[in-house]
């Protein structure tokens, strides 16, 4: 097979499932690659490609490494892209970049071929919704269509991806769809209309009932134990709205549970910034709430601005524990979503603390919390989590990356900041920073590595909050050492430079490449061919 100049050959196997044939790529040392199947890498949403064979800390730099080619596509892309080795399409295998647009559109790419400008497939998943129905909501303009970042199970060769659509005036419908990554095809009888109830008198009656117009999906899906999560806040805060979190079986699309976080009040919204709803391995589901009714320390059903950890009990989803801060009551007044950032769980730490998590949402506070403890509500202060440190000095959105006991935080109006982790708490301050400040919204990092060599965090400026457009700004920089950036597209912006940015956008890093979604193109940086 042909591996494009510049890249690292590996030796590879066939691997046949009775839905799609891959060939698995193997590195250097016999590990099977990885490929990017949901937000943030992982499931814990750590950010971190261990595997990363192309890329090192010596050969990002302006000179031999840049942008290589774009894709158009035909919206704005907010969803992450993702990535999956050696798919046979056509008679062929390809690797293929997945990317989704607002125009509800979803193509495949060959993730190789720079002369290859067509889609391997391209489909269209209904007509997207003019924000001029939604309320005028400007955090998405002009339309909205996928949103979130898609989810791919690799053992049927499926891509889970919900889709809003408007349909006739006034018909609004969310819909999941399991796609073949082969062909773009439905699959499992799909797709089927998201529609949910549930008891509670938040809406003035004995019934909150799912709302279509109203609600928005923009956390990363999840797929966990053969269950398709989704979850959903608002558009602009457009009362009247509630947190949802239902699940649907992944080889049937038959609804299995329905979670909401407020049925006896109002709002408390899962957004996170796009980021995605995290598990850990022992199946327990993690997600955090903005501003909303809380009253739960009062026997109550209502979590807003709340980290909860959900699972299974009698059949049913529900809170096995969670942790609201002790001013829940004023970030809720104020409009500082705790729920603006993404949940991250660490990896089993040594020591008393073994599983933590962080999260930091407008108060710009990181919280770590005991995700075996949470430590529920106390009324005077936050001496119920793990750690607290007012790290940020303005608003955070987006969650942090995790490597080798490091966690790296890109804070809206702030620089890069390293802090080490040690029995499941951080440095009290960074033990490194870089020197360029970003401005709203900050980034959400990643974080690409050979196992403990050559780590790079990679950060993407992104859309203001009805700031004036930007282009998108990549930066990587030592994961070692942060204050050493390596590259930034400024610094050839003529040959490296990028489309508009769209808001909280990130960088899938797999392969040797780089791949970001715009406002109009999937713009891919990698190692420069050679001069012959």
């Amino acid at each position: 097979m042909k591996r494009t100049q510049g890249r690292t050959r590996k030796c590879c196997r066939r691997v046949v499932s009775a839905a799609v044939v891959f060939v698995v790529f193997l590195s250097p040392f016999g590990a099977i690659a990885v490929n990017v199947l949901t937000q943030h890498n992982d499931n814990l949403r750590t950010g971190a490609d261990l595997e990363e064979f192309v890329l090192s800390t010596s050969n990002v730099n302006p000179t031999q490494f840049g942008k290589v080619f774009t894709r158009s596509v035909d919206g704005q892309m907010y969803a992450q892209p993702l990535y999956v080795h050696a798919v046979a399409i056509s008679n062929q295998f390809y690797n293929v970049v997945y990317v989704c647009t607002e125009s509800n559109s979803v193509y495949a790419f060959d993730a190789d071929n720079a002369a290859a400008s067509n889609a391997l497939w391209h489909v269209n998943l209904g007509p997207p919704v003019p924000i001029s129905d939604l309320n005028n909501c400007g955090d998405l303009s002009p339309i909205v269509g996928i949103t979130s970042t898609p989810v791919i199970d690799p053992t049927t060769g499926t891509m889970y991806v919900e889709a809003k659509t408007e349909e006739g005036a006034g018909n609004f419908f969310h819909r999941l769809h399991a796609l073949d990554i082969a062909t773009g095809q439905e699959k499992f009888g799909g797709p089927v209309v998201v529609q949910a109830s549930v008891p509670g008198t938040g809406d003035g009656g004995t019934n909150v009932s799912f709302n279509a117009q109203y609600e928005h999906n923009r956390p990363g899906l999840l797929l966990l134990s053969n269950v398709v999560y989704l979850a959903y806040a608002s558009h602009c805060d457009w009362a009247p709205y509630h947190g949802w979190l239902l699940g649907y079986g992944a080889t049937n699309l038959q609804q299995v549970c329905v979670f909401n976080t407020t049925p006896n009040g109002g709002e408390g919204g899962i957004w996170s910034s796009g980021t995605g709803l995290a598990a850990d391995a022992g199946g327990n589901l993690y997600t955090v709430t903005g501003n909303g009714t809380f009253d739960a320390a009062n026997n109550g059903r209502d979590y807003g601005d709340s980290v909860l950890k959900l699972g299974w009990n009698s059949g049913r989803l529900g809170v096995l524990d969670y942790f609201t801060p002790y001013n829940q009551d004023s970030l809720n007044r104020n409009d500082k979503d705790l729920g603006s950032g993404g949940v991250v769980l660490l990896p089993a730490q040594s020591g008393a603390q073994v599983h933590a998590l962080v999260v930091t949402g407008k108060g710009g506070v990181i919280h770590v919390v005991n995700r075996d403890t949470m430590g529920k509500f106390h009324a005077t202060d936050d001496s119920n989590a793990l750690q607290e440190l007012a790290a940020a000095p303005d608003e955070a959105f987006g969650a942090a990356a995790y490597w080798n006991g490091h966690v790296y935080f890109q804070f809206s109006h702030d620089v890069l900041k390293d802090f080490s982790v040690s029995n499941g708490r951080l440095s009290q301050d960074p033990v490194a920073r870089s020197t360029t400040r970003f401005v709203d919204p900050g980034s959400t990092p990643t974080v690409s590595a050979n196992g403990q060599k050559n780590a790079i965090v990679w950060v993407l400026s992104s859309r203001g909050w009805r700031s004036a457009d930007r282009a998108a700004v990549l930066y990587a920089y030592d994961a070692t050492d942060v204050a050493h950036e390596l590259y930034n597209r400024e610094q050839n912006s003529g040959r490296d430079h990028a489309a508009l940015a769209t808001r909280f956008s990130i960088p899938t890093v797999i392969d040797g490449r780089v791949y970001i979604g715009t406002r109009s193109e999937l713009d891919v940086y990698g190692l420069l061919p050679k001069s012959k």
